[in-house]
């Protein structure tokens, strides 16, 4: 069964967030970039317009920008709400609040719906999801993915993990994947230890790096692989 809009809840980041997420510099962009699960972020629209190359894929691009706009709205005020009762569980050092936060992330969802049309009748945004992409071996330099991989661990089994890292690792020389804790409770996920463990003998290099970002309290880390030789 395919993915419906009811099961997407939208939340998009900028790509001053990205920067600090991935611990991306100048010479980062300068090269081809994967943006997985890339959702409603104004990441792809922000660094086109600066000149890299790069492509977002999601399956929330099957919708329209009018469908996506509602469930936002839809889903908006339930987000707003979750963040108010864990407030203690979030760092606030650049928010104010709840709503503060929010609007912010209004503004840089609005940068992605504009920019939407755009970019998909221009292949910048892709309909694929997880752990089968279409792309090239190769094809990028570098493959980010945010708030997917560890953050629905209760939800997304180690197995998919495992491929789903093999994946992004066959069509990019670097993978990127932040954070590395639960989505909410910001536990370190289960799954961290047996990748760990399992991809270091597949041939696979791993290192947990800690970066710039964090909102989720402990969520500073993350994860990058580089494939096998």
């Amino acid at each position: 069964m395919g993915l419906t809009l009811k099961q997407v809840v939208p939340w998009g980041r900028s790509l001053a967030d990205y920067r600090q997420m991935f611990a991306l510099s100048d010479g980062d962009l300068q090269g081809t970039v994967l943006d997985c699960a890339g959702g409603p972020s104004s990441f792809n629209a922000e660094a086109t317009a600066r000149g890299t190359a790069v492509i977002s894929c999601d399956p929330i691009y099957q919708f329209s920008v009018a469908e996506i706009q509602q469930r936002i709205q839809e889903t908006y005020p339930k987000i707003i709400e979750a963040l108010e009762d864990n407030r203690d569980r979030f760092v606030w050092d650049d928010f104010r609040s709840p709503q503060h936060l929010g609007e912010v992330r209004l503004a840089t969802m609005d940068r992605f719906l504009e920019d939407f049309p755009q970019g998909l009748a221009q292949g910048r945004y892709r309909n694929e999801i997880l752990p089968k992409l279409s792309f090239k071996t190769g094809q990028f330099d570098l493959a980010l993915c945010g708030h997917l991989l560890f953050s629905y661990s209760q939800q997304l089994d180690l197995d998919l993990h495992l491929n789903a890292i093999k994946e992004l690792a066959r069509v990019a020389r670097d993978v990127r994947i932040f954070p590395i804790v639960t989505n909410f409770a910001g536990d370190i996920s289960p799954h961290l230890g047996p990748i760990l463990e399992q991809l270091p003998q597949a041939g696979y290099t791993l290192r947990v790096e800690t970066v710039p970002y964090e909102f989720q309290r402990g969520g500073n880390q993350m994860l990058r692989v580089f494939p096998s030789q």
